[in-house]
């Protein structure tokens, strides 16, 4: 099984929209034989990319939401507002969907990418300043309340 790249990583979206992924990023897709991805956002800060076996699970959890039906119609309509699959090409680029890549400020700029929940997030500079901001408040406190919880 590919192990999936820890830390967080730079990329440029080029102004064509294309994103180029680090090595490690392309060594784990390939590992796993993702050609395609769904690229979107669901809380319009992140963008969202998922392999295309694993945005196909997204859908049959929303079109079998039940009683959360409503809910997964409005996540599902704002992923697909914004989202597009695309192929990864031999250089390891994928193409962010224009209205994405507007709306979260990251056509021509450098984005920030980690993995996480089987799925790669990419998050532009002000997401990432206020993810920094948000982490430094208290940090110490922070390390000392997990090493309770057995954090080495």
């Amino acid at each position: 099984m590919a192990e999936a790249p820890l830390g967080i990583f730079t990329a440029k979206c080029d102004e064509k929209g294309r994103l180029k992924f680090p090595t490690e990023f392309v060594t784990y897709l390939k590992a796993l034989d993702v050609e395609k991805v769904f690229i979107t956002t669901v809380d319009l800060k992140l963008a969202r990319i998922y392999p295309k076996s694993t945005w196909e699970r997204n859908q049959n959890l929303f079109e079998n939401a039940g009683e959360d039906a409503e809910t997964a119609q409005d996540v599902a309509f704002i992923a697909n507002l914004y989202g597009a699959y695309s192929e990864i090409d031999p250089n390891g680029r994928v193409l962010v969907p224009t209205e994405l890549r507007r709306k979260l400020e990251i056509e021509g700029q450098t984005v920030w990418l980690d993995y996480y929940n089987g799925r790669i997030n990419a998050f532009g500079k002000k997401v990432y300043e206020e993810r920094m901001q948000r982490a430094m408040v208290n940090l110490g406190e922070k390390v000392k309340l997990l090493e309770k919880k057995g954090f080495k």
